[in-house]
């Protein structure tokens, strides 16, 4: 038995490594196509996604299970109007990641996504009245000394940043309380949306202002390739999120924007600032302390007023 678990655990850190991989080298892929504006690649993404997630539907036979899900959403309007708004909540994300990918600011799109498991956290307090250790209570406030240190040195919100942490986290914390399936959740969120972004394509390029039919096809297969490069990832991810613990999902979900923040300042020499490194010092001290925050030393070393607020794991 133990060889066998050892076994899926292992399968289980490849599939979330992969993941966290291809979503880390994805600004690579959106800048073969920065000649291309973002609002038109994201209405690609959309459609390409939808096409390629109902395919891998009928590939896995969970057609009857869609169909199922369809059905009953008749009748739960709340879930329903969960995944409007997931479906909302991932397109702005999706739009402000091509945009600032696009735009040169791959580095706060990296800051963006180091902080997003923090406020992935805070909204479980906030909303679902969850409580903080003392330990993760300081590392929130690591965090947020950091972002009003980057705020106030540039006199401007690093909005990509915040953005992206804030419509990726409260789109979790959507997908949490509507409790779908992920594959079936990424069909009906990409189903709401694909009518807007196929009118928005057919209109462009009935006024002759599309790219699609007017490109190379290298451009327009990475394009039809974007559905490719926004599902897979989501599939791998759910099939590690499930043999391995959350804990070890926490500590790998940074490899994304590590290796983004790489490419930002190595490949594309997007400045990196002394204000930066200080920031960035602040969210990476705040996500180590949280990744280590329920470990028995931790727990052991934090003061008595913080066991008092604290809840066991």
């Amino acid at each position: 038995m133990k060889g066998v678990e050892s076994n899926e655990q292992n399968k289980g850190i490849m599939y979330a490594f992969s993941a966290y991989l291809l979503w880390g080298v994805l600004p690579l892929y959106w800048k073969l196509l920065d000649t291309i504006s973002a609002i038109e690649i994201l209405a690609h993404r959309i459609v390409w996604s939808f096409l390629f997630v109902f395919a891998i539907i009928l590939i896995t036979k969970k057609g009857k299970q869609l169909k199922q899900q369809l059905g009953s959403l008749i009748h739960r309007k709340k879930v329903l109007l969960g995944i409007v708004i997931s479906s909302l909540l991932v397109t702005s994300n999706w739009f402000i990641f091509i945009w600032a990918v696009n735009s040169n600011h791959i580095i706060e799109t990296s800051l963006g996504y180091y902080i997003n498991p923090l406020v992935s956290v805070l909204l479980g307090v906030l909303v679902l009245k969850e409580r903080l250790s003392f330990w993760q209570t300081v590392s929130f406030a690591l965090a947020g000394i950091g972002v009003l240190i980057l705020t106030f040195q540039y006199g401007s919100f690093p909005w990509v940043s915040i953005t992206l942490a804030l419509s990726f986290g409260l789109y979790g914390l959507v997908k949490k309380m509507a409790n779908l399936d992920s594959l079936i959740g990424l069909m009906l969120e990409t189903m709401i949306i694909t009518p807007f972004a196929l009118y928005f394509l057919i209109s462009i390029q009935a006024k002759g202002n599309g790219t699609f039919l007017n490109t190379s096809v290298d451009q327009q297969l990475l394009l039809v390739g974007a559905g490719v490069a926004t599902a897979l990832p989501l599939l791998w991810f759910a099939q590690g999120a499930r043999r391995i613990p959350l804990s070890m999902v926490g500590i790998l979900q940074y490899i994304a924007p590590t290796i983004s923040l790489m490419i930002g300042v190595f490949l594309f020499n997007e400045e990196f600032t002394k204000t930066h490194l200080i920031t960035f010092i602040f969210i990476w001290s705040a996500l180590v302390i949280y990744s280590f925050s329920k470990t028995k030393l931790m727990v052991a070393l934090q003061p008595k007023i913080g066991k008092k607020r604290s809840i066991s794991a």
